[in-house]
């Protein structure tokens, strides 16, 4: 008989033995890298634990303005720098620090187009540098970091002469299926849920860049369910979800 890692049976038993009637909601601001994760994992919460988890996702830098600006929230995800900024402001608690998952980059086509060579660094250039306009999430953290990879390629002028910045993750996604771009860059977790686009390629080794998640809990979150829901998303035995939703478990 399989065994479970006794961290995922501890979760699983403080969860069932919360009673129905302490429900709680819990206010999750989550950026959209683990979106897809979040969204599946939070209904599972709700039935092992009757609380409720309301989620509001967006660019993780946005959400870190919202917090700094008195937002209320019980939960913020977002990428680990954004969050120790946060801790330091005491507007989370240090010790609910925790890495849920990371993501890798790709490149996102409409559904149906050729698929563009990625596999080493010098296909990787000569896709972006033949492309006729690649769009990214300008201030999101996926676009942070491709623009140092075309800065370390050398190859940052002739990309972004043509490329086309983007306010957001929906912007980007428009982008490719508009036909405005045909080479889109975000976290292969945001790229595989999107209708009428698919995953082209994947950056390859020697460019690769990951996305860091890290869940905290806010200082004014009141009870335990917050806590709860950072200990279930982290648990091992949602592995398969994490790996599902194309991102992986990282530190």
């Amino acid at each position: 008989m399989h065994r479970q890692p006794l961290a995922t049976l501890s979760v699983v038993a403080i969860l069932l033995a919360a009673p129905a009637a302490s429900a709680d909601e819990i206010l999750v601001l989550s950026s959209v890298g683990i979106e897809a994760v979040v969204e599946e994992l939070g209904p599972n919460f709700e039935k092992a634990s009757a609380n409720d988890v309301t989620a509001t996702f967006g660019l993780a830098s946005a959400l870190k303005t919202r917090i700094e600006g008195g937002e209320r929230f019980d939960v913020a995800i977002l990428t680990p720098a954004l969050l120790d900024e946060l801790i330091a402001k005491g507007l989370v608690a240090a010790d609910s620090r925790t890495v849920v998952a990371r993501v890798g980059l790709g490149l996102m086509i409409k559904a149906g187009a050729p698929k563009p060579q990625a596999g080493t660094v010098d296909d990787f250039k000569r896709t972006l540098l033949a492309a006729r306009s690649v769009t990214y999430a300008s201030s999101g953290a996926s676009g942070v970091a491709f623009l140092k990879i075309l800065d370390d390629l050398g190859i940052a002028a002739d990309v972004r002469a043509k490329a086309k910045p983007a306010a957001s993750g929906d912007e980007v996604n428009a982008n490719v299926l508009g036909g405005v771009s045909d080479l889109a860059v975000l976290p292969i977790s945001e790229i595989l849920p999107v209708a009428g686009a698919e995953l082209g390629a994947v950056f390859p080794d020697g460019v690769q860049t990951y996305v860091l998640m890290a869940a905290g809990v806010s200082t004014g979150a009141r009870g335990a369910a917050p806590k709860d829901f950072v200990a279930f998303l982290a648990a091992p035995s949602n592995d398969g979800v994490v790996r599902a939703k194309g991102m992986e478990r990282g530190r």
